[in-house]
């Protein structure tokens, strides 16, 4: 087995023991969302104002990108702490920094 095959083994063996605890709250989030695009489709099917619902659009596009935020930042928290082990300042940093330009994807 390569080393990497043997990285990819270890951290799937670790997603798969720990649970994300931000999962719950995601699932939360989007559940919210999904009820507000459902709540949009109604005001499109009634004709409401085209602003109005430009503006509810938009709320539920954010929604849906905080969501994804929070969840690809537990997933560098959770999964790559947990391949690497405990990180110290220096490298707290780092993972900060790229949790921090994540926001450009």
């Amino acid at each position: 087995m390569t080393a990497i095959a043997r990285t990819n083994q270890a951290a799937s063996s670790a997603h798969d023991a720990d649970a994300h605890q931000s999962h719950a709250a995601i699932a939360n989030r989007l559940k919210r969302a999904k009820g507000h695009l459902e709540a949009i489709v109604t005001m499109i099917d009634e004709h409401r104002d085209c602003a109005e619902i430009a503006q509810q659009m938009h709320a539920v596009i954010r929604a849906l990108e905080n969501a994804k935020t929070v969840f690809i930042h537990d997933h560098i928290d959770h999964c790559l702490e947990s391949t690497i082990g405990p990180v110290d300042r220096k490298q707290r940093a780092t993972i900060d920094q790229f949790k921090t330009i994540t926001k450009y994807l």
